[in-house]
């Protein structure tokens, strides 16, 4: 293998690993192509192969104009993803429902001091971005409270299944997140961090079920959701 070639693969396992390691959430844009050639100690030419490859592998994806995003954390993630990626809206809503509102009643329980201070960040920053309106940062804040949620949880098959499923979640979030900017709607995890932190499991299932059931309801009701029932 060439000296090339093993540059190429270093800096592809450098970018992989700040993914995973969530240093790079699902959502946000990654450094720009100068700032990744200064973090990264390479040439400009390998800081795109070692992008261009994250991007075949489906961990980042390109927006024209806007730069380069993370799209899952993982491979497995994007073979789940693209595996439902002709799942039902509402399908996917209710296996989120079921992950979800488990996960809220286990970070009630299993809640620190130091997930307190975590949770209560991620969802000032949730807020924070949904004032601002734009979707992709609504995205990315909605997905990083729901995955802190089901980190705080403590179960790890939990988090990682619900970290398996963020390429589908993602979608179906998005998909809400348009809703809310479409209606006007005044959308906040308040009550349900509140829940949490005070350590009521039962109102914290209750707060994370309604407000999923609220969306599964609303398309399920709707005249046209056996047109639009697609992801």
């Amino acid at each position: 293998m060439s000296d090339r070639s093993n540059l190429i693969e270093q800096a592809t396992a450098q970018l992989r690993a700040r993914i995973r390691s969530g240093q790079w959430k699902v959502g946000e844009r990654i450094p720009t192509e100068p700032h990744l050639v200064e973090l990264l100690g390479v040439g400009r030419n390998t800081v795109r192969e070692a992008v261009q490859s994250l991007v075949h592998a489906g961990l980042l994806t390109r927006r024209q104009g806007s730069g380069t995003y993370v799209r899952s954390t993982s491979e497995v993630s994007v073979a789940l993803g693209r595996q439902f990626e002709d799942a039902h809206y509402i399908h996917i809503l209710e296996v989120r429902r079921s992950l979800e509102v488990e996960a809220a009643r286990l970070a009630a329980r299993n809640r620190t001091e130091q997930d307190i201070a975590l949770l209560r960040e991620v969802n000032r920053t949730r807020q924070e971005a949904f004032n601002a309106g734009e979707v992709d940062q609504m995205v990315a804040a909605d997905i990083t409270l729901h995955n802190a949620i089901a980190a705080v949880s403590k179960n790890p098959v939990l988090q990682q299944l619900y970290e398996s499923l963020t390429a589908a979640v993602g979608a179906s979030i998005r998909r809400n997140v348009e809703k809310i900017l479409r209606n006007h709607i005044n959308d906040d995890h308040d009550d349900l961090i509140e829940a949490i932190i005070i350590g009521d499991e039962f109102l914290a299932m209750e707060e994370m079920g309604s407000y999923l059931s609220h969306y599964i309801e609303s398309r399920t009701t709707s005249p046209t959701s056996r047109a639009t029932t697609r992801v």
